[in-house]
């Protein structure tokens, strides 16, 4: 799963105080560049609502000189002047990390940490998750856009059988067997990101429901043996598209995919490797640019409307 937080063991970092559309500019470039399994950025709004900052992480020394001329690239030589770089500990990360989290509402879903275990109503389906070494609390783009895609299947109809393609810290897994009371088939090539999200999995009750296993997409027997009607993949558009037959060829007839961790000039691409598998685009979402994709497998008109008991009419 895509998000921005840390990679494995992460030891330096960057911060730029600047405005929205530089920290994206310079976020993106990153992201671009460097292996998520080393290095990863976020951008985000300042407290005082008025600025941005994007900070990046890598999991070695960086070569500063380098990092300055990639941001004068995208954002001028006043950013790249302007960039502080600083060494972290994980203990400094995870601190830092819950002081700034606010909980995240994905429909009838509160993705929150420990602190804010208040917060979550009565109808809530909450979900705790605290600043990991693994990839995922749900306050990134595509995680979001995942969630709130869900939450609107689930309105329509009930996935029988559900697939998590780089689970991550298990989020998705984690609010789908929470929703849908049934087991959710997972993996993730990272094996710490596999023991985060089966840590996770219990501290949130569903323990028995989703076991995640290490994967390298669809290739282990836990997970390829079965059809799955609704399947998410929340990674980068690269093992996106080249994933395309593994995962059409687990998906049933009628599947939809929820893909994820795509830039806007991912998408185009994406959807060409996913179409020539036989599916289509039925809805994309777009939140602080990054794409989120629902597909279904031959365009199929939208199934009978179907609600668990307790649904309710929540706004997204």
């Amino acid at each position: 799963m895509l998000e921005g937080l840390p990679p494995n063991g992460a030891s330096h970092g960057l911060r730029l105080v600047c405005d929205q559309k530089t920290a994206r500019a310079i976020a993106d470039l990153v992201v671009e560049t460097f292996d998520p399994a080393e290095t990863a950025a976020t951008a985000f709004e300042e407290p005082d609502e008025k600025s941005w900052a994007v900070e990046v992480y890598f999991g070695d020394p960086p070569d500063e000189a380098q990092i300055r001329a990639l941001i004068e690239a995208a954002a001028g030589a006043e950013a790249a002047a302007a960039a502080q770089f600083f060494e972290i500990s994980q203990k400094d990360w995870v601190g830092a990390s819950l002081e700034g989290l606010r909980p995240v509402r994905a429909g009838r879903f509160l993705v929150h940490g420990s602190h804010d275990r208040g917060r979550v109503g009565a109808s809530d389906i909450g979900i705790e998750i605290e600043a990991a070494l693994a990839f995922g609390t749900g306050h990134h783009g595509t995680t979001l856009g995942c969630l709130l895609t869900l939450a609107e299947i689930c309105k329509q109809r009930r996935p029988q059988n559900v697939l998590d393609v780089g689970t991550g810290t298990g989020v998705l897994a984690i609010a789908a067997a929470r929703l849908l009371r049934q087991p959710i088939a997972c993996g993730d090539i990272d094996p710490v990101a596999v023991e985060t999200a089966g840590v996770n999995a219990r501290f949130n009750g569903v323990g028995d429901l989703v076991r995640p296993v290490v994967a390298v997409g669809v290739r282990h027997p836990a997970l390829a043996p079965d059809r799955y009607d609704l399947i998410f993949a929340n990674i980068l558009a690269k093992p996106l598209r080249l994933l395309a037959p593994k995962i059409a060829a687990v998906a049933a007839p009628g599947a939809e995919l929820v893909l994820s961790g795509l830039l806007a000039r991912d998408v185009p691409g994406v959807l060409s490797a996913y179409r020539a598998q036989g599916f289509s685009l039925a809805k994309r979402r777009d939140i602080d640019g990054w794409a989120t994709l629902l597909l279904r497998s031959g365009g199929a008109a939208p199934r009978p409307d179907w609600r668990l008991p307790d649904d309710e009419d929540d706004e997204d």
